[in-house]
C-alpha cells in the first residue's frame, strides 16, 4: 500500500513538475530563443548531460551543441529547467559581469534537498550569508597561521598512509588528506580515527548533489539524501559538546569556523542556532575537500606522465627543503617560492578542472547574442568552453606550465574556481593544501602509473575510473 502511494505522490510531482517545465520552456510566447534542442519531455537532456562526463568526455556535451548550433550561446534542458548554455570566454565575461543585476545564482533542486536550509531562507540568501563569513578564515593574511599545521597533517599523512608501502591507490587517500585537513582546521578534529568514521556518509554525498531530482530509492539523489543526514547527526553532537567546551574554558572562541559560528552574532545581535551552523560546516565540509582531492590527484597522474615536468618540480621543492633545518615546517616564504609548481598545478586544473561549471537563473529578460535570454530560465557557464578552446588556449591538449608564466592567461579563460564576485572563496585554501601535498610528495617519491590507459570519468567531479593505483619509489636521500 505504501508502495502505491509513493508511485501516486511521485506521478503527481512529476505531472506537476511538468506543467511548470512547460509553461517556462514556452517562455511565454518568445520566438527568438538561443537555437539549441531540449531533449526529451521534463527530463530534457540531462542524462545525456551527465552521462557524457561519465563516460570521461564532460565536453563533448558543450563542443557538439557549440558546434551544432552556436559559439555563443545554445538553449537546452537540465535538471527539469530550460537553460541556455554561455560559451567562451565573452560568455563567461558576461556571467560574470551581470551577477545580480540581469544574473543571480541557481541551483537544481537537489541541492536543497540535501541542503535544506534551517532557516528556511533560500540557497542564493544561505550563500551571501557564506560569502560574508567566510573571508576572514581563508583570505591569504589569516591562511598563513595554518601552513605548519597543513604540513604537519601532509607529513603525518605520508607516514601512515604512504611511507613502507609498494603500491597505492590515489583518489582515495587524496581524499583523505583534504578531509582530515578540513576537519582539522573547522572543526579542530585530529583523532584519525574519528575522522576515518565521519568521512564515510560523504562518498555518495558528491554524486547526489548534482542529479536528476528524483529521490526514489536507489536514486544518487536518494543516497545522497541518506547520506546528509548522517553527517548532520554528526555534526550536531560535535556542536553541542563545543557548546559545553566554550563554556568551561575548554576550547577558543578563535581556534576554528565551528567556534567562531557559535560565539559571533549577526547584525540583530542573534546566534545561529545549531542545525543552521550544521549546515553550513556541512557545505564548508564538502567545498573544502572534494575538488582538491581531484586536483591533487591529477596532480599525481600528470606528474607521473611527464617526467621533464616531475624533474622541474622536484628541483624547486627540494631547493625549498634544503634551506631549512630539520624537522621545520613549511612557512608563507616558502609557498611564495613554489611558482612552477604552481604553474603545473594550474595547468593540471586546466585540463581536469575540478570544478565543471555552475548555474545562475535570469532576473528578466535580456538579449545576448542576438538572443533573447527569458526571465526564469536557467543559465550555465562550462569551464570546457574555454580550458579546452584552441580560441583561448593554443594546442589545448598539450601540458604546458608555461601557460601561467607572467599575465597568465586571458581574463574569463581559465575558470578552475569559478570567477567574477561568485568566485570560490576557497580559491588560497585549496591553493596552499595542493601545494603542501605537493611539496611531501615529491621529495619523497618518484611513481609510476600501474594503469597507463586508465579512464577518468565526471561524477560530478573528475576521477581516474580505478582511483590512480601507482607504484612508488623511495628516494632514499638523507637530507629530506
Amino acid at each position: 500500500m505504501d508502495l502505491i502511494l509513493h508511485i501516486g505522490v511521485l506521478i503527481i510531482t512529476l505531472s506537476i513538475s511538468y506543467l511548470i517545465y512547460k509553461h517556462k520552456l514556452n517562455a511565454r510566447g518568445t520566438t527568438n530563443l538561443p537555437p539549441g534542442n531540449t531533449g526529451w519531455p521534463l527530463i530534457g537532456e540531462s542524462i545525456e548531460f551527465l552521462s557524457t562526463g561519465r563516460k570521461g568526455e564532460p565536453e563533448k556535451f558543450i563542443f557538439d551543441r557549440m558546434k551544432m548550433f552556436s559559439s555563443k550561446v545554445f538553449k537546452t534542458s537540465l535538471f527539469l529547467e530550460p537553460a541556455a548554455v554561455f560559451c567562451g570566454a565573452a560568455g563567461n565575461k558576461f556571467l560574470f559581469s551581470n551577477e545580480n543585476k540581469l544574473v543571480t545564482a541557481w541551483w537544481p533542486s537537489s541541492v536543497d534537498k540535501i541542503f535544506p536550509s534551517s532557516t528556511q531562507t533560500s540557497s542564493q540568501e544561505e550563500s551571501i550569508r557564506m560569502r560574508n563569513l567566510l573571508p576572514r578564515f581563508l583570505k591569504p593574511e589569516a591562511l598563513q597561521r595554518y601552513i605548519h599545521i597543513m604540513d604537519s597533517i601532509a607529513k603525518t599523512h605520508f607516514a601512515l598512509d604512504w611511507d613502507n608501502k609498494q603500491d597505492v591507490i590515489v583518489f582515495p587517500l587524496a581524499k583523505m588528506y583534504t578531509f582530515s585537513l578540513a576537519c582539522r582546521l573547522f572543526l579542530s578534529m585530529e583523532d584519525s580515527q574519528q575522522v576515518q568514521e565521519f568521512a564515510k556518509p560523504f562518498d555518495a554525498l558528491a554524486a547526489g548533489i548534482i542529479s536528476i531530482p528524483i529521490d526514489l530509492p536507489g536514486t544518487p539523489l536518494h543516497r545522497g539524501i541518506k547520506a546528509a543526514n548522517m553527517v548532520r547527526k554528526v555534526l550536531i553532537k560535535i556542536i553541542k559538546q563545543r557548546k559545553i567546551d566554550l563554556a568551561e574554558n575548554k576550547a577558543s572562541a578563535t581556534q576554528d569556523i565551528l567556534s567562531h559560528m557559535l560565539t559571533t552574532a549577526d547584525e540583530a545581535g542573534e546566534y545561529m542556532n545549531e542545525l543552521d551552523i550544521a549546515d553550513k560546516i556541512f557545505g564548508l565540509l564538502i567545498g573544502g575537500h572534494d575538488t582538491a582531492s581531484a586536483a591533487v590527484t591529477f596532480v599525481v597522474k600528470y606528474l607521473a606522465e611527464l617526467p621533464q615536468v616531475y624533474d622541474k618540480v622536484f628541483a624547486e621543492q627540494m631547493e625549498i627543503t634544503e634551506a631549512k633545518a630539520e624537522g621545520e615546517l613549511l612557512n608563507w616564504e616558502d609557498i611564495r617560492k613554489m611558482k612552477y609548481s604552481w604553474n603545473v598545478a594550474c595547468e593540471v586544473m586546466r585540463l581536469a578542472p575540478p570544478l565543471q561549471g555552475a548555474f545562475r537563473e535570469a532576473m528578466t529578460d535580456f538579449e545576448y547574442g542576438g538572443f533573447t535570454i527569458p526571465k526564469g530560465w536557467k543559465l550555465y557557464w562550462s569551464t570546457h568552453s574555454t580550458h579546452r578552446n584552441p580560441e583561448c588556449f593554443k594546442e589545448p591538449e598539450k601540458f604546458d606550465p608555461s601557460r601561467f608564466e607572467g599575465s597568465g592567461p586571458a581574463p574569463y579563460t581559465f575558470l578552475p574556481f569559478g570567477g567574477g564576485p561568485r568566485m570560490c572563496p576557497g580559491k588560497e585554501y585549496a591553493r596552499l593544501e595542493i601545494l603542501v601535498f605537493m611539496h611531501n610528495l615529491v621529495k619523497k617519491f618518484k611513481w609510476e602509473k600501474l594503469l597507463p590507459q586508465e579512464n577518468i570519468i565526471v561524477d560530478p567531479l573528475p576521477i581516474p575510473a580505478n582511483g590512480l593505483p601507482i607504484r612508488l619509489h623511495p628516494h632514499h636521500i638523507n637530507s629530506i
